[in-house]
């Protein structure tokens, strides 16, 4: 089989760091594009991508790329794809996907005419003209941009922000891979010192603790393509051996996290030990107005979501919670703060400008990042 086309999309912001990660893990023809990154790789790399890769939210296989602004188009177009590499006799062959400012805009009629050319393609291959698809699931995805056509089999399943640490969390966490985007971009290394003052159920400190340590989120979960019968087992458990090896455990990092609320503590304290990293965090209950820096540490570094949205209805009080913030975080050479908040205003309730800003979206939300450097280069 020649070299697969791999497609990894992301949150809209993320697409330089998450083509940064692929770089790191030796990927090769990197394309960054809105919402995804592309690489070309083999059935190793695919597995590698799914395990290694903190901001990507799925993994996918591009099997056809073509232009239709006909159902005719889409039906040839789709037919001629090779989907006897990958569909077995047996697997089951879902379809779903989305069109965008495109002729063939009806999401239902796409669906039904994608999988009548799959199952006709495969009725010539097998020579069978009923499929009972009681094996393994493959799915199939679709995306119709501009009348251009992406066929795509998504080889995760679950999405990757589910790492398998988070059984329950406080009300709309953050979501793992924007926590692990924020962490990429504030510059976490083994040695560092990380605060979180509202840390709800942990995430951000966790996902900073997993990248000092070196620890690939994939590792507590499993794929759906593990259970594909045109993929071996030999690449996952390669890279499933590589991984652990690869944790280190003479890291200095330490994190400290605090919340108001008790059941957000416990829950930090619990999903921190199903990851692996319970001894590398200290987690208690706080009021962040009462936040203190720790002691001794003069070169740390602070990620922040506080509240906001259905976290926080009430406007006002949640600008009083970015006022109270900016009293508390006193910046000083060494210290960087790290605040992702989706308030036009916020920069000015907090008290300083700063030095950076990125556009990052939590889900649905559009946020912005701000980076306040302390000292570090810009």
């Amino acid at each position: 089989m020649e070299k697969l086309k791999i497609s990894c999309p992301c949150l809209l912001g993320l697409e330089s760091v998450l083509a940064g990660e692929m770089k790191r893990m030796g990927a090769q023809n990197i394309v960054a594009e809105d919402g995804r990154v592309t690489f070309e790789g083999t059935f190793e790399d695919a597995a590698a991508a799914n395990l290694r890769l903190r901001t990507a939210e799925r993994v996918q296989i591009i099997v056809a790329e073509f232009e239709a602004r006909s159902y005719e188009e889409l039906f040839q177009g789709t037919l001629a794809a090779p989907w006897e590499e990958f569909i077995g006799r047996k697997d089951a062959f879902p379809v779903k996907g989305r069109t965008v400012r495109s002729q063939l805009y009806s999401m239902s009629d796409c669906q039904s005419i994608i999988k009548k050319a799959v199952c006709k393609h495969l009725e010539g291959v097998y020579h069978q003209s009923w499929f009972d698809e009681t094996g393994a699931t493959i799915q199939v995805q679709f995306m119709i941009l501009k009348d251009k056509v992406r066929l795509m089999l998504d080889t995760s399943g679950t999405g990757l922000h589910k790492r398998g640490y988070r059984k329950n969390s406080v009300a709309a966490p953050i979501k793992e891979t924007i926590a692990a985007g924020i962490v990429d971009l504030a510059h976490i290394y083994p040695d560092s010192v990380v605060c979180d003052p509202m840390c709800g159920s942990g995430t951000l400190l966790i996902e900073a603790a997993m990248k000092a340590l070196n620890i690939a989120p994939g590792l507590n979960r499993h794929f759906a393509a593990e259970q594909w019968g045109c993929w071996p087992s030999e690449p996952w458990q390669h890279q499933r051996s590589a991984c652990l090896d690869e944790i280190r455990h003479d890291t200095t990092f330490v994190g400290y996290g605090s919340d108001i609320d008790p059941e957000a503590v416990r829950l930090s304290i619990e999903n921190a030990n199903n990851a692996g990293v319970g001894s590398k965090l200290h987690f208690e209950q706080r009021n962040m107005k009462d936040f203190v820096f720790p002691e001794a540490e003069k070169k740390l570094i602070v990620l922040c979501n506080p509240p906001y949205g259905e976290r926080l209805l009430d406007i006002k009080e949640a600008e009083e919670l970015y006022r109270a913030l900016g009293r508390v975080l006193k910046m000083e050479e060494g210290r960087s703060f790290n605040i992702i908040s989706p308030h036009d205003e916020f920069e000015s309730l907090f008290g300083r400008k700063a030095d950076k800003r990125r556009k990052l979206y939590n889900g649905m939300i559009k946020c912005e990042y701000y980076m306040y450097l302390g000292g570090r280069k810009k």
